[in-house]
């Protein structure tokens, strides 16, 4: 968060509709030469960037995080629950129950004979 922090300083964000919460957010930091910055779409209502890293992580990129400093939104709330220390927390509160001895597993015995197929096998060169 505090990468995002810092890149969305350096962001120019324009606000299409603040009641539909939707923004366009222009890079103004070129991180390579010869090359236009780039523009995104950022949808706060739908949780959406054009960028897709917001979808995908459900964690807000830095592009959310300018769009919610220029109209004064706490960003926190974008940020789903998954990486909230309460609820990593109930993950590990469960009890693991103790894995009986290997040797009294019951292993099912195989009824097909698997056999490889030639022509897909490949000679390496200089191998055997």
């Amino acid at each position: 968060m505090v990468a995002n922090r810092r890149m969305a300083r350096s962001m120019n964000v324009e606000i299409y509709s603040r009641c539909l919460e939707t923004f366009q957010v222009t890079e103004t930091i070129v991180r390579r030469p010869n090359i236009p910055p780039r523009s995104y779409g950022v949808y706060l209502r739908n949780r959406w960037c054009d960028w897709r890293r917001f979808q995908t992580l459900h964690y807000p990129c830095a592009h959310v995080v300018a769009s919610c400093a220029k109209v004064s939104l706490n960003v926190e709330k974008f940020v789903n629950d998954v990486y909230r220390l309460e609820q990593m927390l109930r993950v590990w509160e469960n009890e693991f129950p103790v894995l009986p001895d290997l040797s009294t597993w019951e292993v099912a015995l195989t009824t097909y004979k698997l056999v490889p197929d030639r022509e897909l096998c490949r000679n390496l060169k200089g191998r055997l």
